[in-house]
């Protein structure tokens, strides 16, 4: 099995060329409602989304909740892909489902404990894909992704062994632990940020050297 890569927070034309010619399979793009960790303004997404060409997947990261607010920034932005940050309300995911078919849905399940995995049934008839990440939607004032923070693996790898799904992890990786990762939680992707950024700012060694920890670790588990 091939372990995508996914690149979050991408903020420019550049910063998006610079991950398709690393290999990455997929961007992520974090809009600005609410404002957190490499927000863009939606314009700025969509002029990028229009420079990525296929199959490079383009993900909207929306803290909408409703259907209907969700398929008016998907329609603002025009990804290939929308990440729901919230856990929102499946009957909502259920209608998005109806109003976007041509977009993929996946659904980011923040992982506190091992209750993430009573979600698997709630979301799986209406996504293509979960990712688990380590927010606190239910804290003061929420988090919802950029932590640079792991989570409890054991969680997310008994998550991964329980859904029909492909699941995406996130959360403090980098190219440290990304063998690590692969090994103990077999997700479908990885996803990051924060880890192959310095000062903010895209970093191509950290880029690349991310990359080959995730082929590398691939290639030993084909060869296991």
């Amino acid at each position: 099995m091939r372990t995508r890569v996914k690149i979050c927070c991408i903020a420019s034309v550049e910063e998006a060329r610079m991950a398709i010619g690393a290999g990455a399979d997929a961007l992520g793009f974090v809009a600005t409602r609410p404002p957190s960790h490499g927000t863009i303004p939606d314009a700025s997404i969509a002029e990028i989304v229009a420079a990525v060409p296929p199959p490079v997947a383009t993900f909207l990261l929306t803290s909408e909740q409703s259907a209907r607010t969700i398929s008016a920034h998907v329609r603002q932005t025009r990804p290939s892909v929308v990440q729901i940050l919230r856990h929102i309300d499946p009957a909502e995911s259920a209608r998005l489902a109806e109003l976007e078919p041509q977009v993929r849905r996946v659904q980011v399940i923040h992982v506190e404990g091992p209750e993430a995995l009573d979600l698997i049934p709630r979301y799986s008839p209406h996504i293509h894909a979960f990712l688990l990440d380590s927010g606190k939607p239910n804290a003061a004032t929420p988090v919802f992704g950029g932590t640079g923070q792991s989570h409890d693996w054991a969680v997310s790898a008994a998550f991964v062994a329980a859904s029909r799904l492909p699941v995406f992890l996130a959360g403090g990786l980098s190219a440290a632990n990304a063998a690590e990762a692969i090994r103990r939680v077999r997700p479908f992707g990885l996803d990051l940020c924060s880890g192959v950024r310095t000062e903010g700012r895209l970093d191509p060694e950290k880029l690349a050297a991310f990359i080959s920890a995730v082929r590398q670790a691939d290639q030993e588990a084909r060869t296991a």
